[in-house]
């Protein structure tokens, strides 16, 4: 057993944690608040102190980037966090495995593969493609050893309020009420289980095939928001649920106040054509497979 070094506490580092314990590691969480599930070490720091975050991976045998800043500070936060976990990597020797996206291949036609361009003209979604070419050329060099797992967007236990099959979608489908949405509701899109991509994270991280390149998380067939509501429903046994889209200027509108639904703009093109994951590379080399969409949705709905 070896000592894992899991940064971050959203959506993916708590899963990530929670399944190293598991496996018997010993497993140390760094947030700015000291939070963290039971059985880890839990340290509260700043991950963009350098020095402090090499200190925390003396020892480690792999360092997991599972920080999320809100979108709309990546410019400024990603930058020194980034050099941070590398600079944690090169002294300590600890393989750093990254949660990364989609975002970086910016609008494509077809299924998004490994071997896209980071072709994003994006200044966001370029910040998170430099980290992971910097990560890249550093594995390269000998520096560090690195790897990078890649999801669409998140649902699951755990999924903050981003996520677009978190509460806000669930709840009105519990209550039998109109689920309001602002993407079109019959375009296939791929899903991304969260357990999946904490799971994906914990094998790239320790099986050498996978250092040096990017992955993409084991990820289910693409689908609609209507077919996710019907799967959804036909769990709790009640009818398919109903939804409304909000009209894109009025969405437009309120991002002029809330700068979170601002940064929709940037990704509209995700939602308003077919977005589709192709994971068959992850699970052709390392034998995981996507959880069945309907225990993952199950487990979403807590059932």
């Amino acid at each position: 057993m070896g000592k894992h070094v899991v940064v971050g506490a959203g959506q993916v580092g708590p899963h990530v944690a929670r399944k190293l314990i598991a496996q018997g590691h010993e497993v140390v969480v760094v947030t700015r608040s000291g939070s963290g599930p039971e059985g880890a070490t839990k340290i509260a720091a700043d991950v963009a102190d350098a020095a402090r975050l090499s200190e925390i991976a003396k020892g480690a045998d792999a360092i997991y980037n599972c920080v999320n800043p809100k979108y709309h500070r990546w410019l400024t936060d990603w930058p020194p966090m980034a050099a941070s976990f590398m600079a944690a990597a090169e002294s300590s020797g600890a393989v750093l495995a990254a949660v990364g996206n989609l975002y970086a291949y910016g609008p494509v036609s077809g299924p998004m593969t490994e071997d896209l361009p980071l072709a994003s003209t994006n200044p966001k979604a370029q910040v998170r493609a430099k980290m992971w070419t910097d990560m890249q050329a550093a594995h390269r060099a000998g520096r560090i050893r690195a790897t990078e797992v890649r999801g669409s967007d998140y649902f699951g236990p755990g999924a903050t309020d981003q996520s677009f099959l978190g509460d806000r979608f669930i709840k009105p489908l519990r209550a039998g009420k109109t689920i309001p949405l602002v993407w079109p509701a019959d375009v296939p899109h791929s899903w991304t289980y969260l357990p999946d991509v904490a799971e994906a994270l914990i094998v790239a991280a320790s099986d050498e095939r996978a250092w040096g390149d990017a992955w993409h998380v084991p990820t289910s067939e693409p689908r609609t928001f209507r077919e996710i509501g019907s799967l959804m429903a036909g769990i709790l046994g009640r009818p398919a649920p109903r939804m409304s889209r909000l009209p894109w200027p009025l969405v437009r509108a309120i991002g002029l106040v809330n700068p979170l639904i601002g940064e929709l703009r940037h990704t509209r093109y995700q939602f308003v054509e077919p977005y589709v994951l192709d994971s068959s590379a992850f699970t052709d080399t390392f034998g995981v497979k996507p959880t069945p969409i309907d225990d993952a949705l199950r487990a979403s709905l807590g059932e």
